[in-house]
């Protein structure tokens, strides 16, 4: 039985009246009982249901009859005995509910959505298309996308039904009655989960996306741009300016008697249902963290493209997703690491921090065992690269990446030449220099991809060892983000000082390593 009260009689007989289907009868009463949404109201011939699910057209018809009946109800509810015979005006009230369920059986507030698409054959189709994606999953979330103008038609009919509650000292807030999504997810999602054999939760990584559309009736919403035109403002990602929570934000400032001339209520019939587009699935990004060390000094971190032509095969960085895009079986990726380093400069040590942000992953869980031997397929793929500390991280762990990255320090090692000859002991005075500051303008060679700026930059410590007469190796610690080869050669004037003005002779970096970058994560995996 449905858990109809007296009061629900006059919007029972006021909403079948004016066609509405009994899923939306149901939320106007504000039945908040999903059991009630998922029954039938409709016989099948190809497959029946069971018999507790009886026609719900045929019980709200029988709820609102019980008023004709010579036992009626006193105010309180009570039911009270009457000899007398039905009037006329129910009569003619019961002849105009036929008439409106006869007239047409499209519903003129869901536009069918709580008709045609609540069955199981509709949950089945959905659980198909899911299927057919092959994502893996535990649980999932269910959203629906419905047409904005159902937003408008389901105010009309609350004003509809308003006048007739306020008519007989009742109240119906807007906000009490059932929303159309809550409705139909209730009438499905359960089919859904157990055709998945995944749980229907309201949070979950997996996202199942069901979309409805109503062409015959998007002029509805057209009156609200010339009543409430500050709501309706064109963006560069939507296609109409009619999305739903402008819709919804109009009808929240419009007045109900402006609305009511530009809107009939109760809303007028249609002629189409709604069309439910193709069901889509988007699971949310994996990040994977690690380390990587590159031993070769033609290989740049992320494809080298010069006037749209590749310079060089390869890069770090597609060395390193492209297994994980094939296991994860995700549809892109986004790269990112602390720091980078030039193509002809390797890195050495415990490597570089870097992740990876998966996209769409159609798989998602991978064991310890399993994430381990995603590292040793990345190492055997190329000898350019070595990649350590592999693991599924967090979004929000990704950012302790770049979390005070200017203040973390970072060592490296170059081989110098200088134009003077020099000696070992012409060598000992850069060991003294410490916490060096020094001004950089952003360099010639990274003009085109960086902001013109003069940033302030500290080399902690310097360290040599004598080769010969021309050469000689640096070792550095510095803060990071500073530009190592300009601080060598003095990029004409553009960092100041540098080891030319040191060392009072033209110098250069012939070979650049890093030897470590010091900030602590990923947290280390012991092998």
């Amino acid at each position: 039985m449905l858990s109809l009260k007296e009061k629900d009689r006059p919007i029972v007989r006021k909403l079948l009246c004016a066609g509405c289907c009994v899923r939306c009868v149901l939320r106007f009463c504000c039945v908040g009982t999903s059991s009630a949404y998922r029954r039938s109201y409709q016989v099948s011939h190809i497959q029946p249901f069971p018999a507790d699910h009886q026609d719900l057209h045929k019980e709200l018809l029988a709820f609102i009859s019980e008023e004709n009946s010579p036992q009626s109800h006193d105010a309180s509810g009570e039911e009270k005995s009457s000899d007398a015979p039905p009037n006329k005006r129910m009569r003619i009230d019961e002849d105009s509910v036929t008439a409106a369920q006869t007239d047409s059986d499209i519903c003129p507030v869901c536009l069918g959505v709580l008709q045609d698409f609540c069955d199981p054959g509709f949950a089945e189709q959905v659980s198909d298309a899911v299927k057919k994606q092959q994502y893996e999953f535990d649980s999932l979330v269910l959203t629906v996308s419905l047409p904005a103008q159902l937003s408008v038609r389901e105010h009309s009919c609350w004003l509809h039904v308003k006048k007739e509650v306020r008519e007989k000292s009742m109240c119906l807030g807007k906000d009490d009655v059932i929303q159309v999504k809550d409705a139909f997810k209730w009438a499905v999602q359960g089919k859904i989960g157990q055709e998945l054999g995944a749980a229907v939760v309201a949070n979950s990584p997996c996202e199942v996306s069901i979309s409805f559309i109503h062409p015959e009736t998007e002029e509805d919403c057209h009156f609200l741009a010339h009543t409430c035109p500050d709501c309706f403002k064109p963006t560069k990602n939507k296609a109409s300016v009619f999305t739903r929570m402008a819709v919804v934000k109009a009808l929240e400032k419009i007045s109900e008697e402006k609305f009511s001339r530009h809107y009939p209520c109760p809303p007028k019939k249609a002629n189409t249902r709604c069309t439910a587009l193709d069901t889509t699935c988007l699971h949310t990004s994996v990040f994977i963290a690690g380390r990587y060390n590159k031993f070769s000094r033609e290989l740049p971190q992320t494809p080298w493209v010069i006037d749209g032509e590749r310079r060089m095969d390869g890069s770090v960085e597609e060395l390193i997703a492209a297994p994980l895009l094939s296991s994860f079986r995700a549809d892109g990726f986004n790269f990112s690491s602390s720091g980078r380093e030039d193509v002809d400069v390797r890195t050495l040590g415990n490597g570089r921090p870097f992740a990876v942000e998966l996209l769409n992953p159609h798989r998602a869980k991978f064991n310890r065992a399993e994430i381990k031997q995603l590292q040793e397929t990345i190492n055997q793929s190329s000898d350019k690269i070595r990649v350590r500390d592999l693991q599924i991280v967090t979004r929000d762990a990704t950012s302790r990446m770049k979390e005070g990255e200017e203040e973390k320090t970072k060592t490296y090692s170059a081989l110098i030449w200088t134009q003077k000859a020099i000696e070992s002991p012409d060598l000992e005075f850069l060991a003294n220099i410490k916490d060096l500051r020094i001004a950089q303008k952003t360099p010639l060679r990274v003009l085109h991809r960086r902001p013109l700026a003069v940033r302030q930059r500290l080399v902690h410590s310097m360290t040599t060892i004598y080769l010969d007469k021309h050469h000689f190796t640096l070792k550095l610690c510095t803060q990071a983000g500073t530009y190592i080869k300009e601080f060598v050669h003095g990029d004409f004037g553009r960092t100041k000082p540098n080891l030319c003005d040191l060392m009072k002779t033209d110098a250069d970096i012939l070979e650049l390593d890093v030897e470590s970058v010091d900030i602590d994560w990923p947290p280390a995996i012991p092998d």
